[in-house]
């Protein structure tokens, strides 16, 4: 997995939505055969008051902007440098088939659902789910799409990691991202015991 996919994977993750990534969109001929369109960076999902227990309540991050009492669905790109949706992240063949991977419409819905997805960024189904396209980069703003900057993910993951320190070390799993940030705290509190 590219590893900035694999950090927005985390940072979803730890948000409470469950993460599809690098999800192929495969195109069928008429004459036979299928071919590789492209793959969907990661495609998450997170049911109503899904998040972080703090005190008695779940909290996401407020960057994301989930709406905390209806399912939200993220059909996300990720770039390493500036944030950008690309022509595959555009086109209504690609979104149907995001759509239709995970079940959140009937079918004759899809059609209105990528067409709102297209020009508002969002758009809401019959069954109540909130959808959302997110570009996750180093920089820039998509407009009209919800952008998320890395440098902001990796000071979110850091945060996490610190106040969660314990139940992370009892709780450990082979996630590179995590172990990455998790590295990172144990030299950052190493140095600080040996001053």
């Amino acid at each position: 997995m590219d590893s900035a996919v694999a950090l927005a994977q985390l940072y979803l993750s730890i948000n409470g939505y469950f993460t599809v990534t690098e999800y192929p969109v495969l195109e069928a001929h008429r004459w036979g055969g299928t071919r590789a369109l492209t793959d969907v960076d990661i495609l998450a999902f997170r049911f109503p008051g899904a998040g972080r227990l703090v005190g008695e309540r779940f909290v996401t991050d407020p960057a994301l902007d989930c709406p905390p009492d209806q399912p939200d669905m993220l059909i996300g790109e990720v770039k390493e440098g500036k944030a950008d949706l690309n022509r595959a992240a555009r086109d209504p063949a690609v979104l149907a088939a995001a759509l239709a991977r995970f079940g959140c419409c009937a079918p004759d819905e899809v059609r209105g659902i990528v067409r709102a997805l297209l020009t508002h960024g969002e758009a809401h189904t019959a069954h109540g789910h909130g959808v959302r396209l997110v570009a996750f980069g180093a920089s820039g703003d998509v407009p009209g799409v919800l952008t998320v900057h890395f440098g902001h993910v990796i000071d979110f993951l850091r945060t996490y990691v610190r106040e969660n320190w314990e139940e992370i070390m009892a709780g450990r799993t082979k996630d590179p991202a995590l172990d990455w940030i998790v590295i990172e705290e144990k030299a950052r509190r190493g140095r600080d015991r040996d001053e």
